[in-house]
């Protein structure tokens, strides 16, 4: 389309009104673009694994132009977590057994890149609602409202801080932060409880087993409620619940039903989310690990 000199002065002068500048309208584009990125599904793990290094130093220096850009930020964090979880932690624990330097160097190499993940979170969602940490300190009366488009973000400031919580028990400060990270996920899911077709659920199940005197019932309770909201379709929540109640609990025989279970989900035409696709692979490895776990 061309625009002619009358036309182009008009636009020059809304953007001047507007206090915009046509590099800030090419990072908003740019933002725009790589969070619609950062959903898209890739159904070859390695392929994501190889391209995920370029897509998330991009996409991160686009957001330090453009903190505000809350769909950037959570895909952002999204993806870092995603990485560190599927690429890094979860490699440390497939080499553990023949290196255990290296997968104590893995293993601080995914805490990094989880609290790299939830501070991008967090930071939008401090820009969003000023005072956020402090108000999940204290009573859930002063928490604020997130809406609609910041239950995401706030889903992956959680998890994120959830997993670098994880891989810190030598570190008291981090550890610490474990209700503050398990009431961030409370608020998200007080705004959508379905999100994520039962991954949020999940989450705050996760914590509940996690926490220091926390209830095995209503942790057993959301992880029934996460793959109700799954419509039994999602492999990540059935591995969850294996983890976090059968084999606490020494049931191997429920801890390998839930991950058969997990494997034997059918697969339909359209191709497997990363998470999915990772959890199957774990579900996988878990089998096989069941007899020096029980």
């Amino acid at each position: 389309m061309k625009v002619g000199l009358g036309g182009a002065a008009c636009v020059l002068g809304m953007m001047a009104l507007a206090g915009c500048s046509p590099r800030q309208m090419v990072m908003e584009r740019l933002a725009d673009g790589l969070a619609a990125q950062g959903q898209s599904t890739e159904e070859d793990l390695e392929l994501a694994r190889e391209a995920s290094a370029f897509y998330l130093k991009l996409s991160e220096s686009v957001l330090g132009e453009q903190p505000g850009h809350l769909a950037l930020a959570e895909s952002v964090a999204a993806g870092f977590t995603q990485y560190a979880y599927a690429f890094v932690a979860f490699e440390a624990e497939r080499v553990e057994e023949r290196n255990l330097a290296e997968a104590e160097r893995l293993r601080q190499r995914a805490a990094r890149l989880y609290r790299r993940a939830r501070n991008h979170a967090m930071g939008a969602l401090e820009q969003a609602h000023p005072g956020l940490l402090r108000a999940l300190a204290g009573p859930p009366e002063g928490w604020p409202a997130l809406g609609q488009s910041e239950v995401g973000l706030a889903y992956w400031a959680a998890a994120a801080w959830g997993g670098w919580i994880s891989l810190s028990k030598d570190n008291p400060e981090v550890v610490a932060d474990l209700p503050l990270a398990a009431r961030l996920a409370r608020l998200a899911w007080q705004s959508d409880p379905a999100w994520g077709r039962g991954s949020l659920t999940g989450l705050l199940a996760t914590f509940e087993g996690a926490r220091p005197g926390g209830s095995r019932a209503q942790a057993l309770a959301w992880f029934d409620q996460a793959i109700a909201q799954s419509g039994g379709r999602s492999p990540g929540a059935l591995v969850a619940k294996a983890e976090g109640v059968a084999l606490p609990a020494g049931d191997r025989d429920a801890f390998e039903g839930l991950l058969n279970q997990a494997l034997s989900l059918p697969v339909t035409d359209a191709p497997l989310s990363l998470q999915d696709q990772v959890m199957r692979r774990r579900a996988a490895w878990l089998l096989e690990k069941s007899a020096d776990l029980f």
